[in-house]
């Protein structure tokens, strides 16, 4: 790991406890600490066993296990895991050998990242597999538009359109506009976007959000110069305002770049 991340970045509302399960004491609490800064709650175990014992005390979203463990190894601890807490598990482990990897997703590991690594990457992968974790809100397969002022998205018919005019988008294109869509004013980072748009391998390439925002706005803006729907929080990233008219006002006020 080589840095720590910024709390302002990857703060989250509702902190989500994070398992972590690995015989190397300096990782422990590297990774608590890391973790902590990120936002998150976070415990700590050398063993199995002991990582077992202090998940039925205080059950954790997520579960950081190392393969190598001493006593019961990574690969039959991902069995016990799952059986007992039905939660997501990232391998975090030093070995490099394709097998593991395998045999580790088969098991059920929801993702696999190899020490070293960056933090920021680590961090990306926790909240993606958050994210895929968490169950669909009741109701929401009812409600499979999204509405945000005169931007009307449908997932399920993969359409969009702006003031009723019919706006194509690529895949990725569509992908991001219904990121930034789903909650509307709340600034969305960089990473954060790279993570759930392209996968958690492209963090460090904030390049690829910052052409396809340009592609966005010159499609879904008035005056893609002057943007009014997608706004730039500078050294942050971008937030959506709901435009209800091109010329109107956001009910979340005005802003530019």
């Amino acid at each position: 790991m080589t840095r720590t991340p910024s709390p302002s970045v990857y703060n989250t509302h509702m902190p989500k406890q994070i398992l972590v399960v690995d015989d190397d004491a300096l990782m422990r609490r590297s990774l608590v600490f890391n973790l902590e800064q990120a936002g998150f709650r976070a415990s700590a175990a050398q063993s199995a066993e002991a990582g077992l014992l202090l998940a039925r005390q205080d059950t954790p979203d997520l579960l950081l296990l190392d393969i190598g463990l001493p006593g019961m190894d990574g690969l039959d601890a991902i069995k016990r895991f799952k059986e007992q807490f039905h939660i997501p598990v990232i391998f975090v482990t030093a070995r490099r050998r394709n097998l593991d990897e395998v045999v580790g997703l088969e098991l059920g590991a929801d993702d696999y990242i190899t020490k070293p690594f960056d933090v920021d990457v680590l961090i990306a992968h926790i909240k993606a597999v958050l994210r895929r974790s968490e169950p669909i809100p009741a109701g929401a397969a009812l409600t499979s538009s999204i509405q945000a002022g005169d931007l009307s998205l449908d997932p399920a018919a993969h359409t969009v359109s702006v003031g009723g005019k019919s706006i194509e988008l690529s895949p990725k294109e569509f992908k991001l506009l219904q990121v930034l869509a789903q909650e509307p004013g709340r600034v969305q980072a960089v990473d954060d976007l790279l993570a759930s748009v392209w996968g958690a391998e492209f963090i460090g390439q904030p390049q690829v959000v910052y052409v396809h925002i340009r592609w966005l706005r010159e499609k879904i803006e008035s005056d893609p110069q002057h943007p009014r729907r997608i706004l730039t929080v500078r050294g942050v990233g971008y937030k959506l305002m709901e435009i209800t008219h091109p010329q109107g006002k956001s009910k979340f006020g005005m802003g530019g770049e």
